[in-house]
C-alpha cells in the first residue's frame, strides 16, 4: 500500500466542502457586520450626535420685563449613547416683544468665565478680565475677540426654547465645539 496516492474526491464530498466553505464565509461576514456597527456607529455617531442640537424649554420667559436682560436657567437633556444626562444651563435673554427676543449665551467669549449684567451701568461685565459688552453683546472695551454669543431659539405659544451649544473661546471666529 502506498501513502502518497490520493484517493479523488467524490462528487458528494465536493458539494459538502463548497457548502461549509461558503456558510463559514457567510458566518463570518455576519459576526463581521455584528460587532463591526456599534463600533462604527460610535465612531460616526458622535459626528451625527455633534451637529444635532435639540431645542429646550425655558422658563421664565413670560413674565420676563421687556427691554431688560433677564438670565434664565434651563435643563438640557443630553443622551451619550445609553446615557442621559441632565444639566442646568443659563442664557441671558432680552425680551423685546412677547414673542421676540435676543438670547446670549452666558459664557464669555473671552476665556469661558460667566459675565453679569450692570443695571446701573447698563452694561454686561466679565469680572475675569473686565471685557465690557453693550446691551446689544458687542464689544465696547477689553479683551474680549468677539461680541456675545447668541443662541437660536423659537418663541411658541409664548414659550422660548433655546439651542444650547458652546463655542471656541479666545478666537475672532463663533466656532461650535
Amino acid at each position: 500500500m502506498n501513502d502518497s496516492t490520493v484517493e479523488p474526491e467524490t462528487p458528494a464530498e465536493l458539494g459538502r466542502r463548497k457548502f461549509l466553505a461558503r456558510a463559514s464565509g457567510i458566518l463570518a461576514a455576519s459576526l463581521a457586520v455584528v460587532i463591526g456597527t456599534p463600533l462604527v456607529a460610535s465612531l460616526v455617531g458622535t459626528i451625527y450626535r455633534r451637529s444635532k442640537l435639540l431645542f429646550s424649554k425655558t422658563p421664565g420667559f413670560p413674565s420676563a420685563p421687556e427691554g431688560q436682560p433677564t438670565k434664565l436657567r434651563f435643563t438640557e437633556l443630553t443622551t451619550d449613547a445609553y446615557l442621559q444626562t441632565e444639566t442646568s444651563e443659563e442664557v441671558w435673554v432680552i425680551k423685546h416683544a412677547p414673542a421676540e427676543a435676543t438670547v446670549f449665551s452666558s459664557i464669555c467669549p473671552h476665556l469661558g468665565c460667566g459675565y453679569n449684567w450692570h443695571a446701573g451701568l447698563e452694561k454686561f461685565i466679565c469680572p475675569c478680565h473686565n471685557s465690557v459688552f453693550s446691551i446689544a453683546g458687542k464689544v465696547e472695551s477689553g479683551p474680549s475677540p468677539r461680541p456675545l454669543d447668541t443662541l437660536s431659539h423659537k418663541i411658541e405659544d409664548g414659550e422660548l426654547s433655546v439651542q444650547w451649544e458652546r463655542f471656541e473661546t479666545g478666537i475672532p471666529q463663533k466656532i461650535r465645539i
